[in-house]
């Protein structure tokens, strides 16, 4: 069984700049494919999985995201690292046109999509870790039985308060992807 580590996409791995509906907008937040190198190079499997309401919303067509996803993997292979897998969820409960109007077990705070990169790439999901800047990125890995950090990057400051109120607690905090990394291995060699 590998460890992994499952990676937000947006305000996490690149600047959350909304519905992005040109490739040229996509920049990685400083430090991102360099951590991402640093998990490669440790052995961890790197999944990123990511909430795209926005193509249930009509705000952006899904053949766009999988492309942006090709440009941010680019950018990543670039730095150095690679990534296994990238999975997002197209789906909104209440908005939304079909077939993407509908409640499902993708859209993080479940677990879904944890759980399909688990199963398809032989992960133990309680020797892993979920690494995000929203509430629902934090929910989504405590509800699969993994480690989880909170970036302060993209949402994660606001963010802070909302798990607060929750009372929900990440195993880290940290200042951003690479300091979170970093963790994750100083960790790891601690434990």
């Amino acid at each position: 069984m590998h460890k992994a580590v499952f990676l937000d996409k947006d305000g996490t791995i690149n600047e959350d700049l909304g519905y992005i509906n040109d490739p040229r907008d996509l920049k990685l937040i400083p430090g991102s494919a360099e951590a991402i190198k640093m998990l490669n190079d440790a052995g961890y499997k790197v999944i990123v999985i990511s909430n795209q309401s926005g193509i249930a919303r009509g705000y952006i067509q899904e053949n766009m995201i999988q492309t942006l996803n090709k440009i941010l993997h680019k950018h990543i292979l670039n730095g150095g690292g690679h990534v296994d897998s990238i999975y997002y969820c197209p789906h909104h409960p209440e908005i939304g046109l079909h077939p993407y109007k509908k409640n499902c077990d993708c859209r993080k705070p479940s677990p879904g999509m944890l759980k399909r990169g688990a199963k398809e790439h032989g992960i133990d999901l309680s020797q892993s870790y979920m690494i995000g800047d929203r509430v629902s990125d934090i929910e989504a890995g405590k509800n699969a039985g993994c480690k989880t950090i909170l970036t302060l990057t993209g949402y994660g400051k606001e963010e802070q308060k909302a798990l607060h109120e929750k009372q929900i607690t990440p195993d880290h905090v940290a200042k951003d992807l690479l300091e979170a990394v970093k963790w994750v291995l100083s960790n790891d060699r601690n434990s």
